[in-house]
């Protein structure tokens, strides 16, 4: 039974909670994480999702991500899901999201990070992923227009390949 923390519109924590999978109401938001991986050949570390997995089955996606449960910080809940789901242990303490997307229920937090990972040595969460590889922006692309990757807009996935050395919007 995971339970998430409420947030009102202007992302203020509420005293309220509620379990995954109940109803939010029309003034209750949660947050959610994702942390895209970049290799220095400019690739990002992308995970097959469980055939079993509700919600998007056997399609790619970018690293990681999940939602915040009771208690944690956008960047707990970072750490966390990186080291459930694939075993990498990496500190998100002092690291403020590159960006946050608010979507209906809540807000996407994504953090982007460079780190070389050796995907042989992952620990892959059984009941989440069943694959990992490393794709560059063109591969993952084409994984979209193929109906195999989740179909994020495609200036999302530009825009994490483009900021991932920088926070802002300028280029420097």
């Amino acid at each position: 039974m995971e339970k998430w923390d409420l947030y009102d519109l202007h992302r203020h924590k509420t005293s309220k909670q509620i379990i995954r999978g109940e109803q939010l109401q029309s003034d209750e938001y949660h947050v959610v994480v994702h942390i895209c991986i970049f290799n220095a050949q400019n690739e990002m570390l992308i995970q097959q999702r469980q055939p079993f997995k509700n919600g998007w089955s056997n399609l790619w996606d970018i690293t990681c991500g999940g939602s915040a449960i009771a208690g944690d910080t956008s960047q707990d809940a970072a750490s966390r899901e990186l080291l459930e789901e694939l075993g990498i242990q990496h500190n998100f303490e002092n690291i403020r999201p590159h960006f946050t997307i608010n979507f209906a229920r809540g807000f996407d937090d994504y953090y982007l990070i460079e780190k070389e990972v050796n995907i042989d040595s992952l620990q892959l969460q059984a009941e989440e992923v069943q694959a990992v590889r490393w794709a560059s922006k063109d591969e993952i692309l084409e994984l979209m227009k193929g109906g195999k990757f989740i179909p994020y807009y495609e200036s999302v996935i530009s825009l994490l390949f483009d900021s991932r050395h920088q926070y802002g919007s300028i280029h420097l």
